[in-house]
Parts: C-alpha cells; sequence; structure tokens
C-alpha cells in the first residue's frame, strides 16, 4: 500500500492532485491523517483520511507521499509515524516522493545524499548533500520530489509512471491534459 500523509496546513493540490492522478490509475493509495480523520489544509480546505496514524500499523509500505505546504511540512517533520514509515520505506527500497517544502523532511533524514532532488525555492538549504536539480519533478532511483504546487500534476504523473509503468502515466497524462473531444 502507498500512504500520502495529511498534516494540518498541507498544500491542498499537492496532496489531491497527485491522489486523484493514482486512484484514476488505479493505484492502491491511502490517505493517513496526522492527529486525527479530518485535516485542513494550507487554504482552509478540510480533508477526510482515510485513516488516521493511530489507525497505521503497515511496517512495509509500498510508497509514502508527503505534500508540502505550511505548517504542514513542519507537522509531518514533528509525526514519528511519518518517520516510521519513511523509515521502512527506505529500507525496502520503497517509493518515497515529496514535494514543495516537504523534500526538506527527507534533506534533514540524510535520505537525498547523492539523488537528484528539488524543492521549493528557500528550502535548497535542508537537501543536505542532494544533486539540486532545474526540473520541476524529478526522480532518482526510488525517490520523487517536486518543486511545489504549480508542478502537481507533473509530480503525480510521475508517481504513476513509475508504479504503473512510463506508457500508463503517459496515457493518463494525455487524458488529463488533453482529452480528445473530436470525437
Amino acid at each position: 500500500m502507498i500512504y500520502l500523509f495529511l498534516a494540518n496546513g498541507f498544500e491542498e493540490c499537492e496532496a489531491l492532485c497527485p491522489l486523484d492522478l493514482m486512484r484514476r490509475a488505479k493505484i492502491e493509495v491511502t490517505t493517513v491523517g496526522i492527529g486525527g480523520k479530518y485535516i485542513e489544509g494550507a487554504h482552509g480546505i478540510t480533508v477526510c483520511a482515510d485513516i488516521t496514524d493511530a489507525e497505521l500499523c503497515d511496517d512495509a509500505p509500498d510508497g509514502v507521499i508527503l505534500p508540502g505546504g505550511m505548517p504542514g511540512t513542519l507537522n509531518l517533520d514533528a509525526s514519528s509515524v511519518v518517520h516510521r514509515a519513511l523509515d521502512a520505506a527506505e529500507k525496502r527500497g520503497a517509493l518515497i516522493c515529496a514535494i514543495c517544502a516537504a523534500p526538506s523532511v527527507l534533506g534533514k533524514r540524510g535520505m537525498l545524499r547523492g539523488k537528484r532532488a528539488v524543492c521549493f525555492p528557500g528550502f535548497e538549504s535542508y537537501l543536505e548533500g542532494a544533486i539540486l536539480s532545474d526540473e520541476r519533478a524529478v526522480r532518482d532511483g526510488s525517490i520523487i520530489t517536486a518543486v511545489g504546487m504549480g508542478a502537481a500534476l507533473e509530480f503525480g504523473i510521475l508517481i504513476v509512471s513509475t508504479v504503473k509503468g512510463d506508457e500508463a502515466g503517459a496515457a493518463l497524462a494525455a487524458s488529463a491534459l488533453l482529452p480528445d473531444i473530436s470525437k
């Protein structure tokens, strides 16, 4: 199972756009609310998570996704549940994804050393040992990072391509970006 963590103050587009794309691609993803079931985003949009962090008992996730936003990123970084999930995912070589400010959580843990990565401008100093990329969304091995809300669609498509293959990602991108209206 892939877990998308939501903490109060998360950036709504960075969480919901990739979530929507993954579910369209039939990828099993569960949203996990840090501290409760109802999590309020940075712009006042409240989302009902599938489960709470107290209900999460999977120690072998297929993937972990961290949306950015403030103070959402700080709240994710303060969660021992998020850190345990990251440890388990890293140990398994599972997919680890972070967007906007959230790559800082990975960087502070040393998970980006020697990896190409991006983040929201101003958070680069937290990406300890990373090779900073000029791409909007970048994959290096099992880690995907993206610059922010404006790259949420690319971030989600890159996740889908990684999990389901490039053809599935390309098909999803084509249908999401430019549906065939000529028929």
